[in-house]
């Protein structure tokens, strides 16, 4: 893995999330947005072989079997270890050795690639023996089918147990950070507060990652579009106008500031972009390309105003 300063996130390509068939427009939607992708100087690609039923990296291998030399040029990744609901069967975490070799190979069928830059494990599964686990991740990693390995929502405490039985580093976390999902920082500071209760965020994950040299990188980035675009209440409407502001006075948009309010955080946080519209991708062009553009006290006050509370 480079030094990517944004992710395409594919969840959105290849159609529905049912077993209807992919046809000709998916395709094209994914071109489009993996050339809007390209056009602003971001190279990697997150999947998970969930998304959309299998379709989104069905959709995505189309486009590089139809582009050469484009693998080359792009970072892929993708994620295994949830079963998504089934008829009558609920939907479940998967994490055993066995499943993961499967999925991968799978995954490397549908995106029609020999390798993958980086695996994660999706989320964790209170059944995953480690040992089993590493067994699985080092014969992917001696067999060359996956260059490098992470986890997706999983504390620090989780990923030095799984780390004790590799011999390679995990070098990525991914986690849910934006703007609106604000407990990775919230968590830092309210020790030794009453609120600190009511933050779930486990302690100690950033710094672990810091400490480890682990990438993080922040799903849901753009936070649903609560900044801009579809503010619900007083507080967002607050933090949307300053976010506007703010794009104007620094000649961007408002979809950058969020990225780099995250940016921002010495935590090396790598934001994830999950839109399939090519005007979306684009407007997240400078924070692809440019050094984050906020003082110390404009990340403080756009915090503060998401908030919508003083600090502790």
């Amino acid at each position: 893995m480079g030094e990517e300063r944004v992710i395409h996130g594919c969840m959105g390509l290849g159609g529905s999330w049912d077993d209807t068939p992919y046809g000709a427009a998916d395709i094209a939607e994914a071109e489009a947005a993996v050339e809007a992708a390209l056009d602003s100087g971001i190279t990697a690609f997150d999947h998970a072989d969930i998304y959309r039923n299998g379709k989104a990296e069905a959709v995505f291998g189309e486009v590089l079997a139809r582009t050469p030399g484009l693998r080359q040029r792009v970072v892929l990744q993708t994620k295994c270890g949830i079963r998504l609901p089934d008829g009558e069967r609920p939907g479940l975490y998967d994490l055993r050795g066995d499943t993961i070799l499967r999925r991968v190979a799978a995954s490397l069928d549908r995106l029609r690639t020999d390798y993958v830059d980086l695996l994660l494990l999706h989320r964790p599964d209170p059944l995953a023996d480690p040992e089993d686990v590493a067994r699985a991740l080092t014969s992917l990693h001696r067999q060359k089918l996956v260059r490098a390995f992470g986890v997706s929502n999983m504390s620090g405490h989780q990923i030095a147990s799984l780390q004790a039985y590799l011999d390679f580093p995990l070098v990525v976390d991914q986690l849910e950070m934006s703007l609106h999902r604000r407990d990775w920082v919230e968590a830092g500071v309210l020790v030794n507060t009453p609120q600190a209760a009511s933050v779930g965020f486990p302690a100690g994950t950033l710094e672990h990652c810091r400490a480890n040299g682990i990438r993080l990188q922040a799903w849901g980035a753009l936070a649903q579009g609560r900044f801009t675009g579809r503010e619900e209440t007083p507080t967002e409407r607050a933090t949307a106008r300053l976010v506007t502001a703010l794009a104007g006075s620094k000649g961007t948009t408002p979809e950058t500031i969020l990225l780099w309010w995250l940016q921002r955080h010495p935590a090396r946080i790598v934001p994830v972009v999950g839109s399939a519209r090519p005007e979306r991708i684009r407007a997240c062009a400078d924070a692809a390309r440019r050094e984050p553009g906020l003082s110390h006290e404009e990340w403080y006050e756009l915090w503060v105003t998401a908030r919508g509370a003083a600090l502790p």
